[in-house]
Order: structure tokens, then C-alpha cells, then sequence
């Protein structure tokens, strides 16, 4: 599944409906609402995901089961970073080897 998780697959569900699955809780929706591209060369990708989340969402960072329609489940550490009347938002940084 990690396949899926590709940079361009990511940027390209951007405004789309992410599930946050966590033990003992009902499935959280999140929205995918900015694609941040950053500095990467041939061998390294580096870039940043923004989650809306609702207002009551806990502010706890930590390891997330993501569920997406057209990606797939996977694993994402995620950061809460700042609020507004919108919602709680989440960040996970992507920096990583390309084969």
C-alpha cells in the first residue's frame, strides 16, 4: 500500500475526505487542505500535509491509521499545529529517500 503513498498521489487529493481511525473511538474525518511542496533532489523528497480536523478533535500529536477511498490505509505521524472557527489542523512532514 506504501506504493500509493506516493508525492503525487497525495497532492492530487488535495480538499478530499481522509478517515483517522483510532482504537475505541468512532472514525474521525479530516480534510487534506494544503499540499506544501519542499526542497527535494533526485535521491530526496521532502514536502508537508495540512489536515482539517473539527474543533473537538484532541490536540495530541502522535501515529494516526489514515483511511483514504482512492490511497488506501496507512500509517502518518501527525502534529496538531494551529486552530481556528474552522477547525484543528494537523501537520505531517514527509522527508524521504527515493530509490
Amino acid at each position: 500500500m506504501l506504493e500509493k503513498l506516493s508525492k503525487e498521489a497525495l497532492a492530487e487529493s488535495v480538499n478530499t475526505t481522509f478517515r483517522v481511525v483510532t482504537e475505541g473511538a468512532p472514525p474521525m474525518e479530516v480534510v487534506l487542505v494544503e499540499f506544501k511542496p519542499g526542497k527535494s533532489i533526485p535521491t530526496q523528497e521532502q514536502f508537508a500535509l495540512i489536515f482539517r480536523a473539527p474543533l473537538e478533535a484532541p490536540a495530541q500529536q502522535g501515529m494516526f491509521r489514515m483511511e483514504h477511498d482512492a490511497i488506501g490505509e496507512f500509517d502518518l505521524f501527525l502534529v496538531p499545529v494551529r486552530k481556528d472557527q474552522q477547525g484543528l489542523y494537523y501537520e505531517a512532514v514527509f522527508n524521504r529517500l527515493i530509490d
